[in-house]
C-alpha cells in the first residue's frame, strides 16, 4: 500500500525551468547597454598626426575634421572639401556649441590649414583645436 507521500510523488509532472523570465531580464540589460553606449564620430580616414608636448585628451562631443596629405578633407567618412566645412559645421552646431577638432596631417600646407580653420570659425565654432599626439 503505496503512503500518501509516495501517491502524490507519482501524480505530479516532471518539475521544469521556466525560461521566460531570464530572457526578459537579457533583453533589459540588452537594451540598457544600448541606450548608455556612447558613440562617438569618427573622421574615417587616418592622418599621420604631428605630435605636440601640450597635447591633450579630446573631449567626446568636440566636431572631429580631418585632412590628409592630399589635401582631402573628411568628416564622418564623406569627403566635404574646404566648401564643405561651413555648412557642416553650422548644422553641427545648431543643437548644441561644440569645439571643433582638426586632424590634419603633418604634411599639409598651412594655407589649407588656414582655410579650414576660418571656415570651421565663419560656421559659428567658438574654438577650433589641432589634434596632436604627445611624444
Amino acid at each position: 500500500m503505496p503512503t500518501r507521500l509516495q501517491r502524490r510523488l507519482e501524480q505530479q509532472h516532471p518539475q521544469s525551468i521556466d525560461m521566460s523570465p531570464l530572457l526578459d531580464v537579457v533583453f533589459i540589460l540588452l537594451i540598457f547597454f544600448i541606450v548608455t553606449t556612447v558613440f562617438v564620430k569618427e573622421t574615417g580616414v587616418k592622418v599621420d598626426k604631428p605630435q605636440a608636448i601640450s597635447a591633450q585628451k579630446l573631449e567626446q562631443t568636440a566636431i572631429l575634421l580631418a585632412i590628409t596629405d592630399a589635401g582631402e578633407i573628411f568628416y564622418d567618412g564623406s569627403n566635404i572639401g574646404v566648401s564643405g566645412v561651413r555648412s557642416t559645421v553650422e548644422q553641427l552646431q545648431r543643437s548644441k556649441a561644440r569645439p571643433v577638432v582638426i586632424q590634419a596631417d603633418k604634411t599639409v600646407p598651412t594655407q589649407l590649414l588656414l582655410e579650414v580653420i576660418d571656415e570651421a570659425k565663419l560656421a559659428g565654432a567658438q574654438t577650433v583645436n589641432l589634434a596632436a599626439l604627445t611624444p
